[in-house]
């Protein structure tokens, strides 16, 4: 029998299906038909709640996972992958032949990568649930983006179970010292990640570094040749990943997320928020994390 393998696919949608119901009318639904005595409601969802922000339709907004190609694991928890990490003598920088560049020395292998659970727990303010409409949108907007910041962290800095590698951090991953003009970093940063083989389609910034690059013209110019920016404070302010995400990582969504109401018995209610995720890492060294703190003073 053939070894399953991670098929690469495009950027994941933006959100989810928007005629679907939304996550938080669904636990609205299942509050209503929960005894009133009930200390905990859950409920399962077969999708991943980090894709249902509504606000992501009318101001997009890309998040560290819009960056990454994605696989749906349909029920799996775990997912073959091909990883070509670089051998000790593989030069850092390309020659004008095949032979001379780094990707000749690429020696593949197969791994097995494991899924995550991401959680965040929100306190929700006295009397909320008896609004059904209101806690409905509370947690479709305020629960659900809180748990976009901490699947953030997940695939930039790892798990704590170590499932997750953590892009910021994956071994082979390449690093560089900006020279002090931010245009002139980005593009150098950019550059190098080709020097692996790589094609430079997205980079993580804080909103420090982004809104410099919007407010000087820059982030139109890298969205026209295709650069997705995706800017997060769960990156360092002086720090800016560059990859070509695509190829260096797949995305492993088993669609598996959970919304669990908690009655607070003298303290305040509290809304839980799980979803599933993976990383299979493919060509780390397509990574370039560059320091811009010279361009930044």
């Amino acid at each position: 029998m053939p070894v399953p393998t991670v098929a690469q696919t495009v950027a994941p949608p933006m959100t989810a299906d928007p005629a679907a119901p939304s996550p938080g009318r669904e636990l609205a639904a299942a509050l209503a038909a929960a005894r009133p005595d009930a200390p905990v409601v859950e409920l399962d969802l077969p999708l991943t709640l980090t894709t249902t922000f509504p606000f992501f339709t009318a101001r997009p907004r890309y998040t560290v996972r819009h960056l990454l190609g994605s696989r749906d694991l349909a029920g799996e928890d775990q997912a073959w992958h091909v990883t070509e990490p670089v051998r000790s003598d593989t030069p850092s920088r390309s020659g004008v032949s095949y032979a001379s560049s780094p990707e000749s020395a690429f020696e593949p292998r197969l791994e097995n990568a494991g899924v995550t659970e991401v959680r965040v727990a929100v306190a929700l303010p006295e009397g909320l649930t008896g609004h059904p409409d209101l806690f409905a949108a509370h947690v479709d907007r305020r629960v659900v983006v809180r748990l976009c910041t901490a699947e953030n962290e997940v695939l930039l800095h790892g798990s704590a179970d170590e499932a997750v590698p953590g892009l910021l951090n994956v071994r082979g991953r390449r690093t560089a010292r900006g020279r002090g003009r931010l245009a002139d970093d980005v593009a150098w940063a950019a550059a190098l990640v080709e020097e692996t083989g790589g094609s430079c389609d997205g980079i993580v910034v804080h909103p420090d570094v982004y809104w410099r690059l919007t407010l000087d013209g820059r982030l139109a110019h890298l969205n026209a040749v295709g650069v997705r920016v995706s800017r997060t404070r769960m990156i360092d302010r002086h720090q800016a990943l560059f990859g070509d995400f695509r190829a260096v990582a797949t995305l492993l969504d088993p669609a598996r997320s959970r919304l669990v109401l908690r009655r607070g018995d003298g303290r305040p209610d509290t809304v839980e928020a799980y979803c599933q995720v993976g990383l299979a890492v493919h060509l780390p060294q397509h990574l370039v994390l560059a320091d811009l703190g010279e361009a930044l003073r």
